[in-house]
């Protein structure tokens, strides 16, 4: 497919790490009002009709369908969900192999303990 215009201008702003945060960011927030706008669609419910499920405002669900609203609560999203027959589900996801958070704590096994002999046990609670 031939890159337009627009492509290679996006492709020069996507060097800059600044712009390509703000890029992802403004594509996670389309990505939730899309969401929660199209299940809404397709239960055939307005705004409205939502909102009263809800009981809240259509203001309100006109917030959560915008793209420049950042104030989701995970409780809100969770009524939506259950109301339109979804769930909701939060992945996070490292930026780098270099930046993944590592635990200072040694790795535990949490399988079944393996019990020790009754001499062994006898042993350990003389000393």
């Amino acid at each position: 497919m031939k890159k337009t215009n627009f492509d290679r201008y996006l492709d020069r702003q996507l060097r800059d790490p600044a712009f390509a945060v703000r890029f992802k960011r403004a594509g996670e927030a389309w990505d939730v009002a899309l969401q929660i706008s199209a299940l809404r669609e397709k239960a055939g419910l307005t705004q409205k009709d939502l909102a009263k499920l809800l009981g809240t405002s259509q203001q309100q669900i006109s917030r959560l369908e915008s793209p420049d609203y950042e104030g989701h609560s995970m409780s809100m999203l969770r009524r939506v969900a259950s109301v339109l027959g979804a769930s909701v589900r939060v992945v996070f996801e490292p930026t780098e192999k270099e930046q993944r958070l590592h635990v200072a704590e040694s790795t535990v096994s949490y399988g079944a303990k393996q019990r020790k002999s009754k001499r062994a046990s006898a042993r350990n609670r003389q000393f």
